[in-house]
């Protein structure tokens, strides 16, 4: 099954090619410039360097947040555009699942941790077992420190959030910290090509009029739109 995978959950992100478990091709970029400049160029370049055309694709798997509101919207709407136009499915990832993904044999639980801003992060806690990362809680959006207060024992942090706050999970938890290494810890088009790949034998696609973003709270709009309507 020949797929394309999307990432731009975050300010890292890209691209990937994968035919069934093979990773063909992938992209990635973490710099301050926004997914619209890059994501069209980054899959023409793929299905140029693979020597697939666009007909090829068979499925599209993009991870569907939480994240940036804006780089989930730029992925979302490339990933149904695509869709569309070549009659395939759409295989949503959780962006956390794809984290987690990033470590698999983990002896430790693994924490993905994305910066949610206004003081919060998004965050899960996954271990693993029987071949895969087993997610242990519901998908959160919290503070750093109410998130060290739900860790026990040794925790394997990824994310971007561990650049920022990682000096704050170190002097929380102590030596029970541990930090991925710096190029393990962002997300990955190809983590999110293998996952929508095994969601895509089991049947688990949506067409592109069910494709929704996973904001896990309202985003900025939604609160002024909300706080709008009360004053009415």
């Amino acid at each position: 099954m020949r797929i394309l995978a999307v990432e731009t959950s975050t300010l890292a992100g890209g691209a990937a090619l994968l035919d069934g478990e093979r990773l063909l091709g992938e992209y990635t970029l973490n710099i301050r410039a926004t997914h619209s400049e890059r994501l069209m160029a980054a899959v023409d370049r793929l299905l140029y360097d693979c020597g697939w055309a666009p007909a090829d694709l068979q499925a599209v798997a993009v991870a569907i947040g939480p994240g940036s509101f804006t780089g989930l919207r730029i992925g979302l709407s490339a990933v149904k555009g695509l869709a569309l136009a070549l009659g395939i499915p759409i295989v949503p990832v959780p962006t956390l699942d794809a984290l987690a993904a990033t470590l698999p044999f983990a002896v430790h639980p693994v924490c993905p941790v994305l910066d949610a801003k206004k003081g919060e992060v998004y965050a899960c806690l996954y271990h693993w077992a029987e071949g895969a990362m087993v997610r242990d809680w519901e998908y959160l959006a919290l503070a750093p420190e109410a998130l060290c207060d739900r860790l026990a024992g040794p925790v394997i942090f990824v994310g971007d959030a561990v650049d920022t706050l990682g000096g704050l999970f170190s002097a929380r938890l102590g030596a029970n910290a541990r930090f991925a290494p710096a190029g393990r810890r962002l997300p990955s088009p190809w983590c999110v090509g293998a996952l929508g790949h095994a969601l895509l034998l089991a049947g688990r696609t949506v067409d592109a009029a069910a494709l929704t973003p996973f904001y896990l709270r309202p985003s900025e709009a939604e609160l002024r739109r909300r706080r709008a309507l009360l004053v009415r």
